[in-house]
């Protein structure tokens, strides 16, 4: 199956209403990263004015500084011509391509913020990472505590009531520490300059056998804690890992092109804020080479934890990020559909592809191969700096 990525597959349904800022690789001499903002006919230069996107997003009032700063931008192509060529199947290096929209900022994420996805993580606990046993723990699990954590409200005294219940029944687990406990989950999923955008591919361990998508809403998080937009991310898991040893987390989460964002961060403004993001849906469907295709979604209506709590439990007075974050929020979508034989769940074939969507946010589109079969990283903050200095937009 080709990856055709176009306007119509990847904007926002109000199409560039909104204030839509990203990356994209610009060939010159020499080439190099831009930061853009998307109007109806094209992309705009805004790389004079903001070097690197954290430091847009580090403005005042972003969407209005993008805005402004867009009206003395350079055109630098249009979009369909953009977004064909971000395609992994057709990319030529003379064209305009997108990137992932986030550059210095710290890709952190948060797990177990879904009452299914934490189930899911104690199955693979208990599962030792083996998908032939998650079946018959599944209906156990859910048959003794689903309700219960259903009703738990993170750190509170109900919740702390239902740990030492669950404690003297012998059910406790580290992810029901996190997903019921005062503390949330975050950890570092993957190093500042390594994601992926939309049309690229993604990459899974080829160890693994017991593996998933995660569509998930990512908080553009600015230098003082502040959430400033959003984007859809996929933080590619890898259920085995995890599941034999939750010290395999780094293993199971930072791989080579593991770490998918896009396609744009859409800023809050007039047509978009906190209470909206609040409110998103985020589908996933699977198109597998084998005919498989798989089809879910997750609302953030669900969260167990409110988007501004993660985020100030990521960016504190204990921790600080001075290029800001960019925050996934977990998923409550794990997917359980059989794929190969029955009671053995889903796993990734090479060549599915993933596409993840929300009407306010567009769709990341990506191609799953193994890690080691994806151009290695090599374009790291060191070489976005000497890029940005060769082409005078240091000051």
């Amino acid at each position: 199956m080709e990856l055709s990525i176009s306007t119509k597959n990847t904007l926002p349904v109000d199409g560039t209403a909104g204030t839509l800022v990203g990356r994209a690789w610009v060939p010159g001499d020499p080439a190099g990263p831009s930061v853009v903002l998307a109007r109806e006919d094209g992309l705009y230069d805004l790389t004079p004015h903001f070097a690197t996107l954290s430091l847009l997003l580090d403005n005042a009032d972003p969407a209005e500084a993008a805005q402004r700063a867009g009206r003395e931008a350079r055109r630098i192509c249009g979009l369909e011509e953009c977004l064909a060529n971000s395609s992994a199947d057709r990319r030529t290096p003379d064209t305009p391509y997108l990137l992932a929209p986030a550059d210095l900022q710290a890709l952190k994420a948060c797990g177990v913020t879904f009452v299914l996805s934490m189930l899911e993580r104690v199955i693979e606990e208990r599962a030792k990472g083996n998908p032939k046993l998650a079946e018959d723990i599944r209906a156990s699990i859910n048959e003794e505590i689903g309700g219960d954590l259903a009703r738990a409200k993170p750190g509170s005294f109900e919740a702390e009531r239902l740990k030492q219940a669950l404690i003297l029944r012998g059910l406790w687990s580290q992810y029901l520490e996190v997903g019921i406990g005062p503390y949330a989950e975050v950890f570092t999923k993957s190093q500042p300059m390594s994601g992926v955008g939309t049309g690229a591919d993604v990459g899974i361990h080829p160890d693994s056998v017991w593996n998933n998508p995660e569509p998930e809403v990512v908080l553009a998080v600015n230098a003082s804690g502040t959430i400033v937009g959003g984007t859809l991310g996929n933080d590619v898991n890898l259920r085995d890992f995890e599941g034999r040893s939750a010290l395999l987390l780094g293993r199971a989460k930072d791989n080579n092109a593991s770490c998918a964002l896009g396609p744009f961060v859409r800023l809050f403004d007039g047509t978009f804020d906190l209470d909206d993001l609040r409110k998103l849906v985020v589908t996933v469907r699977v198109d597998g080479p084998d005919q498989f295709v798989l089809e879910d979604s997750s609302s953030m209506a669900e969260i167990s934890r409110d988007v501004t709590d993660l985020a100030s439990q990521t960016l504190n007075r204990n921790h600080q990020y001075p290029d800001g974050v960019m925050l996934f929020c977990g998923t409550m979508f794990a997917p359980i559909k059989d794929r190969d034989a029955p009671g053995e769940g889903f796993t990734h074939k090479v060549g599915d592809i993933v596409t993840i969507a929300n009407p306010k946010l567009g769709a990341l589109t990506n191609r799953v191969k193994h890690s080691s079969e994806i151009a290695p990283w090599t374009f790291g903050t060191g070489a976005l700096m000497q890029n940005l200095a060769q082409r005078g937009l240091l000051r």
